[in-house]
């Protein structure tokens, strides 16, 4: 997920930059993504992530994973499901301003 963030600022900066200093081809790439494909693929993430701290936890509780592991993946997940919630609550309340503006 953060890699996806930190690909959304390199895009801001591959096009103040120039075409000399336009960087990798997932930058290019980012840069030709639009605003509806970056959140999808930052959602995504977000989706595997938790998915695989549940599979984590799964594995823990038949013993299969060391609890430090457990407790490592469950972090991160839920760093992960707060980021998304706050990311949510930013597009909720930008939608809410845009519906009060006058037409």
């Amino acid at each position: 997920m953060l890699d996806a963030l930190t690909s959304v600022s390199l895009r801001g900066t591959a096009a103040t930059a120039g075409p000399s200093a336009a960087g990798t081809a997932s930058t290019r790439a980012v840069a030709e993504g639009d605003f509806s494909n970056i959140l999808a693929d930052i959602s995504g993430q977000a989706i595997s992530s938790l998915k695989g701290a549940e599979t984590t936890a799964i594995s823990g509780i038949q013993g299969k994973a060391s609890v430090q592991q457990v407790v490592q993946t469950i972090m991160a997940a839920e760093e992960t499901l707060q980021t998304a919630l706050a990311v949510r609550d930013k597009v909720v309340a930008a939608y809410q301003e845009i519906s009060r503006l006058a037409i």
